[in-house]
């Protein structure tokens, strides 16, 4: 029998997908702001990402980006909205983990760039494992 073509592997069809002009840029901003290869973001996209929400992820970026322009700190330098319902790298419940723990952080004396800073780190850890 035959197997259906939706149930093939599709890692070339969405790599395919990220090398767009639009896909690469926006792949290359992510992966500077969190440190992380270009590479490993690309995979780490084509494993959480089905094709639909992969292929409509710019248009959600550049629109999540001006959501974040209006969030509070320390939400908007961490880019909670941003990266957890634009652009979906991690579950809510983890980034509100992140969230208390710079808040926590700013409360305790720490000055709230370097606070945020943790808190990048935090998501770099969780995307790359």
């Amino acid at each position: 029998m035959r197997e259906p073509i939706y149930e093939k592997d599709l890692i070339a069809m969405k790599y395919t997908i990220l090398e767009s002009r639009r896909h690469d840029r926006m792949v290359r901003e992510i992966a500077a702001e969190f440190g992380i290869p270009q590479n490993r973001m690309r995979r780490y996209l084509m494993d959480c990402c089905d094709m639909l929400l992969l292929e409509n992820l710019p248009a959600r970026y550049e629109q999540g980006k001006r959501v974040q322009e209006e969030a509070p700190e320390p939400e908007r330098q961490l880019g909670a909205h941003l990266f957890t319902r634009a652009v979906p790298l991690l579950g809510e419940d983890r980034m509100l983990q992140i969230l208390d723990r710079v808040k926590e952080l700013a409360r305790g004396g720490t000055p709230i760039d370097q606070a945020v800073r943790v808190g990048k780190e935090m998501i770099r850890e969780a995307i790359t494992g």
